[in-house]
């Protein structure tokens, strides 16, 4: 079977993984107002988790619009972050996230022209 026939019948049988699709379940939200509304349907902390996760993932995407690299700092963090109970991934995320916007702060302080 090839590649293309094997894509078309996952697609169709309906997998475990389709959650995370488009439309699914645990899928990409396009409208604010729905993620807020998925947001507040969410214990506690996770709601705070899945916050963090928000700010951390919106400064992702402003470092790579500026074509920017995330500190190797905060990329080692973000790998441990698994490894971590609840309270202290949030914890660590909000540092990371104070941490990437004091250095975007910090590297956007541009003097202007140089002689």
């Amino acid at each position: 079977m090839s590649k293309n026939e094997h894509k078309g019948q996952s697609n169709t049988t309906g997998g475990p993984l389709d959650k995370f699709e488009p439309g699914g379940d645990l899928g990409p939200i396009e409208d604010r107002n729905a993620y807020e509304q998925r947001l507040r349907s969410l214990p506690p902390d996770q709601r705070e988790l899945a916050q963090e996760n928000t700010r951390l993932a919106d400064l992702c995407h402003c470092f790579s619009v500026q074509k920017m690299d995330v500190p190797p700092e905060v990329l080692e963090q973000v790998g441990r972050l698994p490894k971590l109970a609840i309270s202290e991934r949030i914890r660590a995320l909000k540092n990371m996230n104070r941490e990437l916007m004091e250095y975007l702060n910090d590297v956007g302080q541009d003097p202007g022209i140089r002689q």
